[in-house]
């Protein structure tokens, strides 16, 4: 097995401290901004930061769906990180002021991937879907926001 990496930048127009609050937001912001590839959303413990622990099911293709259970930490005041207790998959949110009222954020999710051609395939395929899906979700979080 090798490692899987996806990353996707969004520039998103407010301050930082709205947009970290906004990504913390588990049982707000954030349930309104998934997009459709995430269902059966539901905030199990906590709710804003640190110690909330959160279910989706992800559906990467009609056939590739993960039930994933989110256990959140915030290592520092800058980067959210999510771990799936049901996989390897870790999602590390890091939030930077890039101007006056404007905010970047990068989004890095690594897993263990799988071995032989269908690994391959999934190293080959698996990040750019991802990094699409993250660039809705920030996406919808700029409109969110503005």
């Amino acid at each position: 097995m090798s490692e899987v990496v996806a990353t996707t930048e969004h520039v998103v127009r407010a301050p930082a401290d709205r947009v970290r609050a906004a990504l913390a937001d588990y049982e707000g912001v954030r349930r309104r901004v998934m997009p459709e590839q995430f269902s059966d959303y539901r905030v199990e413990a906590g709710g804003a930061g640190a110690g909330t622990r959160v279910h989706w099911r992800f559906a990467a293709t009609s056939k590739r769906v993960r039930d994933q259970l989110i256990e959140v930490a915030e290592p520092d005041a800058d980067t959210l990180v999510e771990r799936d207790a049901n996989s390897s998959m870790v999602t590390t949110w890091t939030v930077r002021p890039a101007d006056a009222g404007v905010t970047t954020v990068r989004v890095r999710t690594i897993w263990k991937g799988a071995g032989g051609i269908g690994g391959f395939f999934e190293r080959t395929f698996a990040p750019k879907g991802l990094s699409r899906v993250y660039g809705e979700l920030l996406a919808r979080l700029d409109r969110e926001l503005a």
